[in-house]
Parts: C-alpha cells; structure tokens; sequence
C-alpha cells in the first residue's frame, strides 16, 4: 500500500491499465520443481494468463530470473508472451535490490505495482515488502505465485499482510497528525485575531462569540437583530 496521507478507498483503490506494472519473479524450472504449495501446473497457466491479461491492456510488464544458469531460463510459455523481451537476470534473492528491475519501474512513472514470483515467502515477500516501504502500492497475485510449502506460502502472504498495515497506519497516522496541526494552526489564528482586538471584548472574539453592535461594525461582522 502506498504511504501518502490520503488513504484510497472505493473506486480510488482499484487497479487501472494505466497506473500499474507488472513483475513476474523467478518463474523457472528449478523454482517450479520445488513448488508444493500449490499444482505447479496451475500455476503455469496462471501466471501466463496474468502476462497476456497485461499485455492486452498494455500493462507495462517486467521479466525477471535469478541465477539463469542454474536455475534455467524463464519457462517457455511465458516468454512466448513477451518474445522480445530478455528477462533480466539476477543474482540477488531480493528482486528489489536489483537496480536495473527498480530503475525499468521507476521509468514506467506508475505507483501500482503488480508482482508474481517463486516462491511466495521469498522472492516475493522480500522485493513486496521493499518496495511498499519506498511509498509503491503493491499487489500481489497469490495464486500466480507459490511456495517450497502451503505453511511457507501462507506465512509469506501474512509478512507482506503485516507490512501493508504498518503502512496503511503510518499512513494513517499522518493524515490524523496533519488535521491535528491544522486545529493548531486555526486555533492559533483565532488567538492572533483576538490579539487584535482591544478592549474589554477581545475575548469575545477569541471565543467565537458574538461581538457587541459597535465591535462588530468595526470588524466587519453583522451584528444580530
């Protein structure tokens, strides 16, 4: 979730084609022959759905893998998705401290960022986590992603769950500050305007309250039948 002091909600917090990216993490043989949260074959489907879903609405899509050699190249499906496109390759387990995968978001301009990844508690907890402490909105697709367990994938899901709190509260907590110093600084002006007036009706004003006929031609305020 994002940490700006205004919280979306309704229509503000759904996803639109224009202000979102998508990062599909780690989706190769070695990741998938290691997956026993869910059936590594519907994950399959489902992550190349989720590639073709964003490229018909023109989604900017970034493809990444760890350790290519080792772990073999991104599965063919999803590349044929994306046939011109070189999946950046990686040696950090955490997406997020690639530069070349934050610089090709930062250059998309867009806050929302979808991600997938293999598996679940790492390579997209760490990169998820990272990156909604930097101020994005980060949306994970659970079901095109999965662990090397269901109790791993499932206690991956609830550290990214717990971050987005402590960042919807920050959040929170800014907008509840700024109103705060906003009646601080209205109650502030209202003392240096009761400064201003003289007499013994000065902390009329200060209260609010209304001013005699004569205090109040003078102050501009219309004074009561």
């Amino acid at each position: 979730m994002t940490q700006s002091s205004t919280l979306k909600n309704g229509l503000n917090a759904l996803l639109t084609p224009q202000e979102s990216v998508l990062v599909l993490i780690d989706h190769q043989p070695f990741q998938f022959a290691n997956l026993h949260s869910h059936e590594p074959m519907m994950i399959v489907n489902n992550v190349i759905g989720l590639a073709k879903s964003a490229k018909a609405f023109n989604v900017p899509t970034i493809l990444t893998t760890v350790l290519e050699d080792r772990g073999g190249k991104l599965i063919k499906g999803l590349q044929d998705v994306f046939p011109d496109q070189q999946p950046i390759d990686r040696t950090w387990i955490n997406t997020w401290e690639d530069a070349r995968v934050v610089d090709a978001v930062k250059k998309t301009r867009r806050k929302k960022v979808v991600m997938a990844a293999l598996w679940t508690e790492i390579c997209l907890a760490m990169p998820a986590i990272r990156a909604t402490g930097e101020g994005y909105e980060v949306y994970a697709v659970t079901d095109a992603s999965g662990g090397v367990s269901l109790e791993a994938h499932e206690m991956g899901v609830r550290r990214m769950m717990m971050a987005w709190r402590g960042a919807n509260e920050l959040a929170g907590g800014r907008e509840r500050m700024a109103t705060r110093l906003g009646a601080r600084q209205l109650r502030q002006s209202a003392g240096r305007i009761g400064s201003a007036a003289h007499g013994r009706h000065r902390h009329l004003l200060r209260l609010g309250t209304t001013a005699p006929r004569s205090e109040g031609r003078r102050c501009g305020i219309a004074p009561p039948p």
